[in-house]
């Protein structure tokens, strides 16, 4: 909420702290579920670089973020035009779409 009101100092420390309340070894599900958010406040408040790092973080463990998610929530558009985000999106196209694409 904090980052959509542009209070960014105060998203940022609110979704560290979530993220230290209960880390994905705490609660692999909804552990999961902080570290996606985190992106989320990360790319709301314009840190791409931190987005991008969450992103990749979130991906290399059971989560709910996907291929959908990424290329068409809305959570995720001022990271569009960053091309590590789309090559992030790219590779994880389904294989059918990555060939009707080239």
């Amino acid at each position: 909420m904090d980052a959509g009101l542009g209070r960014k100092e105060d998203a940022l420390r609110e979704g560290r702290h979530a993220l230290e309340l209960l880390p994905v070894t705490k609660d692999s599900i909804d552990g999961a579920e902080v570290m996606k958010y985190l992106a989320v406040i990360y790319a709301w408040c314009g840190e791409k670089d931190l987005a991008i790092q969450q992103i990749q973080a979130t991906l290399r463990i059971p989560s709910t973020l996907s291929y959908g998610n990424l290329k068409l929530h809305p959570y995720w558009d001022s990271l569009r035009d960053d091309a590590r985000f789309e090559k992030i999106v790219a590779d994880l196209a389904p294989k059918n779409l990555k060939t009707e694409q080239n």
